[in-house]
This record gives structure tokens, C-alpha cells and sequence, in this order.
């Protein structure tokens, strides 16, 4: 069988790792992929939202299955594309439909469905141009920070914590003005949930779901969570305090309302759901939910499942999820992100990596932001390469990550030096 997965990540890298693995898989292909995807399988250069480009390279290759890797396509309806072709409705893919990818694609959406569903969140009210004058009203509410999201897909960047209620005041009418472009048409405004976040996952077949390994990631670019937001700088699965009474918590009060509410409401979803999830006094709060698995936290739940990750996705694809087989692997994994000095600002790019192949045994290379030129891998984004390493113990496992991260170099590297510094085990 030929499986085609969409995106250049280390997501995407980390997916095609493990699924090469699979005897059940003749050959793995990863559109447009990256430097390490080509180790794992064969690099098509399209682009994942042309979806005639991605009907031609599913033809021409005989793919027998599609991963969207990237929310983006989701969002975009690359599922109803399919079943809307008549030489593609039989191909599964492994994402939601358009309708259903909505609990990413809209903030608004997503929080009237917790709403509607009686699941744990932070309180809220979306504005509009319409009701724009009533958002300094609802603030004074709120106590401070506030929390201001830009209801559509705005690459990672459309989520402000703000103290001063004035700024925040100015950045709804920023919003609704332009500055996130159509994804800010709408605004959220949120109250703000204190607490030690925790990223959760489950693939599901629209009837069943299994719960995949867990993960705690770290987005600023500081040390001490400082900084500017980045699109993740380094993860660690398990999560310490994610144990069996709190997980229990969120199957119960979460994921179950969840799948349930989903079929109420008459949405068929099939694919990875990620619950992005808040800790708040030993109870779990849904901060968002995404519609694909998480990066960088694929880079170390997925190589912690030691069961065939294929067989998941074909239950998936035939309804029979609840008959398939995940096994864990008990050990840690932990990731350090190495990336473009100057990210996530102004970087540049084009730099040669060297040190690949000095890491351990125990430690993956994930490709995140990398590409070839004169047989060269270099650097070709901010967040360029996920050092992951298994251990015993999370500092363990992080001793390795970071250990392998000094192996390797390319100019003006950076990493956080205290990935799980939050964590005491």
C-alpha cells in the first residue's frame, strides 16, 4: 500500500518515521516533506492546499491513503474534495471533513460547542463587527489578563494574553480591522485560566476513540516561559502530573462529551482530535481544541507507540477503530527544538547543518525546517530540527535530547536550556 502525508514538519517527519516502519506499507510519500522525510520516503514538491495538485500526485502514485499533517487543509475541506471526486471518494483520508475541522478552524465555534456540551472551559463572548462597542463592557468583567483570540486560522499568532484592559480594548479593534486578515472577522475574548498546561490525544473513527500518549509542550522562547510566542521549542511525554485520577478527569468531563457531543450534533469526525488542556486546580479546562496531532508533540508521542500506527489509521478508514490494537511505550520522551537564531523574529535561512549522524541510539532527529542544496542539508525555517530522546526518566531523557543537541550545529543555533523545567517528578 501507498500512503501519501501532507506537510513539511517535523509532524510530518515524526509520521513518516513511524510509518515506514510498518510492513503493511510499501512506500511512503510526503508532500512537500523536508530534508528528513527523505529518509523515510520520497519528497513530492506540492503544495498540501492545491488540492488538483494533490488529486494528480494521489493518481499518478496509486496512494491508498491520505494523513494531512497541517491543519490548513482541514480546514480548507481536502476530506470533502475527496469524497466529492469520483476517482477519489473510496481513497480515505485521515482528517475530519470541512464541517467537522471547524472545532479548529473557529474559536467561536469550537467554544459554543463546549458550551452546548456542558465540557469545562473559561468563559467567553465573540464580537463581531456588528457588537464590537459591547467588548470594553464584557472586559470590565473579566479579571486581568485578558485573553484575545482572533476567531480563524492565523499561523499560531492570533492568541493574546493582554494586562491593561485599554491594549486589549485596542487589539479587538485591531482585529476586526484587519490585523489577522478574514481570521479576525470575529473575536473571543476569554477569561483567563491559571494552571499547568497539558496537551492530550485521541484518534477516532466517528464511533470509538483511543487515547494516545500525552504531552506537555513549551511555546515561549526563553528560558521561564519568557518571550515571544513560537510554534513549540521542545515537549515531554509522559506529563508527570497527568496521572490516572487526572486522566480519568478528562475522559470523563472531556473526551467523552466530546466524541458524544460530536455525534449529537450530526458531525461525522474522523481523524487525531488534540484537547489543548489547562490543569487548574487539579481539574482539566479545554483551552482549544485542534484538528490534527500537535507540533512538536508528535515528536514525542508518536515515538513512544510501539503497536503498528497503521493499523490505527485503517480503522479509521473501515469504522472498526475499537477492534485495533495501541500499545505504549512506558519510557519518556522528551524534545529540544533547535531553531534560527533571531525566531521568531527576522532569521535567516540557508545555513548547513553538520552533526546529523553523531546522535545516539536512543535519540531521533525530526526535520522540522530543513532542505537540501549540493547534497547539503540546511536550515529553511525558524524552528529547524526536534532533538527527541527516549529515557527512563524524564531527566533521562532529557540529558539525551540536550546531550545530541550539542552534537549538532549550523549557524547561530538556539535551543531553551529548560525544556521541563516546570515539571517536578
Amino acid at each position: 500500500m501507498n500512503i501519501l502525508i501532507l506537510g513539511s514538519g517535523g509532524r510530518e517527519h515524526a509520521l513518516a518515521w513511524k510509518l515506514a516502519q510498518s510492513p503493511r506499507i510499501s512506500k511512503v510519500f510526503v508532500a512537500p516533506g523536508n530534508a528528513g522525510t527523505i529518509m523515510s520516503g520520497t519528497n513530492i514538491n506540492v503544495n498540501p492546499e492545491n488540492f488538483e495538485q494533490v488529486r494528480k500526485v494521489v493518481l499518478e502514485n496509486k496512494i491508498a491513503m491520505v494523513i494531512p499533517g497541517p491543519e490548513a487543509p482541514l480546514v480548507a475541506g481536502i476530506h470533502d474534495f475527496f469524497l466529492n471526486d469520483g476517482l477519489l471518494k473510496d481513497i480515505p483520508v485521515i482528517g475530519p471533513v470541512r464541517s467537522a475541522a471547524m472545532l479548529e478552524g473557529s474559536k467561536d465555534f469550537a467554544k459554543a460547542f463546549l458550551t452546548r456540551h456542558g465540557i469545562p472551559t473559561a468563559s467567553y463572548k465573540s464580537f463581531d463587527k456588528s457588537n464590537q462597542g459591547e467588548a470594553g463592557a464584557f472586559l470590565q468583567t473579566l479579571t486581568p489578563p485578558y485573553v484575545i483570540k482572533a476567531d480563524g486560522l492565523a499561523a499560531g499568532k492570533g492568541v493574546l494574553i493582554i494586562k491593561d484592559r485599554g491594549e486589549a480594548e485596542n487589539e479587538v479593534r485591531a482585529m476586526l480591522d484587519g490585523k489577522f486578515g478574514t481570521a479576525g472577522n470575529k473575536v473571543v475574548i476569554e477569561q483567563f485560566l491559571r494552571g499547568i498546561e497539558l496537551s492530550a490525544f485521541i484518534i477516532t473513527d466517528g464511533h470509538s476513540y483511543k487515547l494516545l500518549p500525552h504531552a506537555k509542550d513549551y511555546k515561549r522562547i526563553g528560558a521561564g516561559d519568557t518571550g515571544l510566542n513560537t510554534g513549540g521549542m521542545g515537549a515531554v511525554s509522559p506529563v508527570p502530573f497527568a496521572d490516572e485520577v487526572f486522566m480519568d478527569k478528562v475522559r470523563r468531563k472531556i473526551i467523552d462529551p466530546t466524541v458524544h457531543g460530536l455525534a449529537i450534533d450530526g458531525i461525522v469526525y474522523k481523524g487525531f482530535i488534540f484537547f489543548g488542556l489547562m490543569n487548574s486546580g487539579g481539574e482539566p479546562y479545554v483551552i482549544e481544541y485542534n484538528a490534527r496531532l500537535g507540533d512538536p508533540e508528535a515528536e514525542v508521542t508518536i515515538p513512544r507507540i510501539k503497536s503498528d500506527f497503521f493499523d490505527l489509521l485503517e480503522g479509521v478508514a473501515r469504522g472498526d477503530l475499537s477492534t485495533r490494537k495501541l500499545e505504549v511505550d512506558e519510557r519518556y520522551v522528551t524534545t529540544v527544538m533547535l531553531v534560527s537564531g533571531g525566531y521568531p523574529g527576522h532569521y535567516e535561512k540557508g545555513k548547513e547543518i553538520s552533526g546529523l549522524n553523531k546522535t545516539d541510539e536512543y535519540c531521533m532527529v525530526f526535520h522540522s525546517g530543513t532542505g537540501m542544496s549540493e547534497n547539503k542539508v540546511i536550515t529553511s525555517g525558524g524552528r529547524v530540527l526536534a532533538v527527541s530522546s527516549f529515557g527512563a526518566t524524564m531527566k533521562e531523557a532529557l540529558d539525551g535530547s540536550y546531550r545530541n543537541a550539542q552534537k549538532i550545529s549550523f549557524e547561530n543555533k538556539y535551543y531553551r536550556p529548560d525544556i521541563g523545567f516546570d515539571l517536578h517528578v
